[in-house]
């Protein structure tokens, strides 16, 4: 299984190069993947320098937006998966040979890394959106999600060929797994650690939330 690692980047040049500098300990740098979201620092220049693929927005579009170009681009390179992981070193990059033995093993479409086994370390509003949004989630997608927000995930290329889009902040993670709950394709979960240091969030709660909550309503008759 020819294996991807995408990594959506915004302003991330003080958490990249540790980050990038570990997974490729792990795996060959050809097939990592920096998307630069119309950075404002020098988040694509520490990417090319750790040696790996940088693909750059001019105009910050938003977390979603950056999943998608990346998608787009190894789907065309012949990837059979990708795994998604934060820019902000808030995913451990230890737990990426365990999502690669969990497909092998299991032939999931979608892997989940939850944190639900580990929030003692996760701001209270977190766990209370983070359960809910599961929920619902869940309910939309006819499957158990126990962490729906959670960006650490390895996606065949099956689903992602074959479901549309539409999304392109914080809810597009949500909506990649409704629509791939709904045609039908398999989704689990494994636990993670998360390591919650002083990361910045560019969430905006109101704006949002109301984004997740226009999503849930359109899920409900698409």
């Amino acid at each position: 299984m020819k294996v991807a690692i995408l990594i959506p980047a915004f302003n991330a040049e003080t958490t990249l190069a540790s980050l990038l500098q570990s997974i490729s300990t792990m795996f060959d740098r050809r097939n990592v993947f920096v998307v630069d979201d119309g950075s404002s620092d020098c988040t694509s220049a520490v990417a090319r320098q750790r040696g790996v693929n940088v693909l750059r927005h001019k105009w910050n579009l938003g977390k979603g937006a950056a999943h998608r170009t990346g998608f787009s681009y190894v789907l065309k390179q012949g990837y059979d998966a990708v795994i998604t992981l934060d820019a902000d070193g808030q995913h451990d990059y230890r737990s990426l040979p365990r999502f690669v033995a969990r497909a092998r093993k299991r032939g999931a479409d979608i892997i989940v890394g939850s944190r639900r086994g580990d929030l003692s370390t996760m701001p209270l509003i977190r766990v209370f959106t983070n359960r809910l949004t599961s929920l619902v989630v869940s309910l939309l997608c006819g499957q158990r999600v126990d962490d729906s927000q959670s960006g650490y995930r390895l996606i065949r290329a099956g689903p992602l060929r074959n479901i549309r889009l539409t999304t392109r902040n914080y809810q597009t993670e949500s909506e990649i797994l409704i629509k791939a709950g709904r045609k039908g394709y398999r989704i689990e979960s494994i636990p993670i650690p998360t390591i919650y240091a002083r990361e910045v969030s560019y969430i905006q709660p109101f704006t949002d939330t109301m984004r997740f909550i226009w999503l849930f309503i359109r899920s409900l008759w698409v």
